[in-house]
């Protein structure tokens, strides 16, 4: 298992420098650059990219920006911050981000468990068929309906909530933007465990340990539930990411100061730096979190982690 977990983690580095290289040189073939002002003359132009180092070799650029990278240095802003360091804007940004995306992982996940287990195990009565209905509605819906009926009916009507963002009330102004984004997740996570909660319990196994007498708790904890939790976490994976790199729609209809609106205004004003440093740190999110759900398929099931090391010998 470690030889397998230190192969994965070279793999994920050099995955990371390619996906670098290859953002230098989108970005590089990128109509514009980051001085469109048309006030600005050729000559201005060019002084400000000798300024930034971008009138130096892509390569050059490319293995400095590594360098700096390797020393929590992501360079400045050009024209979203002019001359604030990446690190500034993302120590404001990022925490709101991954802490609303967090929550609605979380509650999403526990809500979304419970709803596919009491479908489960309560199959074809009305448990089962409202579990149903919640999660078609909740997949086929996307997150701003939600968002627009919470912020109408307990924001403006009700007036429980405030309707936007602020940051003197971070935990209660989070609560309408959470429920709208862990729906999805809700949805998801209910529709699969149903699924393969069934499966399970229809197993021979399952009967083999019903009829050694076990209690229902350890049936459905230790047995049902472990054993449909691989292709949950399979699906949960890139949620996980998604919700807590910033969902754009929700983060403009709340007026939430979060890294996807950030992302959204440095492609549209071409400011490389924070364009490269927002999709570096979403695949480092990205690529770790798979690297964690992949070691933690070997906990969850021990024949994954024996397979692997087979392959490995």
């Amino acid at each position: 298992m470690k030889k397998y977990i230190l192969k994965r983690i070279i793999i994920s580095v050099v995955t990371l420098l390619v996906i670098l290289f290859v953002l230098f040189l989108m970005l590089e073939f990128m109509p514009g650059s980051p001085f469109n002002d048309e006030k600005l003359t050729e000559a201005q132009k060019a002084v400000l990219n000798a300024k930034y180092g971008l009138d130096k070799p892509i390569m050059v650029r490319f293995f400095h920006y590594i360098k700096s990278m390797l020393m929590g240095d992501f360079g400045v802003s050009y024209t979203i911050s002019k001359n604030t360091p990446i690190t500034a804007l993302l120590e404001t940004r990022l925490p709101i981000s991954l802490r609303i995306g967090g929550q609605a992982i979380l509650i999403g996940t526990l809500i979304g468990l419970m709803l596919g287990m009491i479908a489960a195990l309560k199959h074809n009565t009305i448990y089962d068929t409202l579990t149903t209905v919640i999660s078609v509605l909740g997949v086929s819906l996307p997150s701003y309906v939600f968002a627009m009926t919470l912020i109408y009916s307990l924001g403006f009507r009700l007036k429980w909530f405030p309707l936007l963002y602020q940051a003197d009330s971070p935990l209660k102004s989070s609560i309408l933007p959470t429920i709208s984004l862990c729906m999805f997740t809700i949805a998801t996570v209910a529709r699969f465990t149903r699924t393969e909660m069934l499966e399970v319990l229809g197993s021979d196994y399952m009967l083999l340990a019903e009829s050694k007498g076990l209690n229902s708790f350890s049936l459905i904890f230790r047995h049902a539930l472990r054993n449909a939790l691989i292709p949950i976490v399979t699906v949960l994976a890139p949620l996980v990411v998604g919700l807590m790199t910033g969902s754009l729609v929700i983060e403009k209809l709340f007026s939430i100061p979060g890294i996807g609106s950030l992302l959204v205004s440095a492609i549209q004003s071409n400011d490389y730096n924070v364009v490269i440093a927002l999709t570096f740190i979403y695949s480092v999110m990205y690529i770790g979190i798979m690297l964690f759900v992949d070691i933690l398929y070997g906990m969850i099931d021990p024949r994954i982690r024996l397979a692997k090391e087979a392959v490995n010998e």
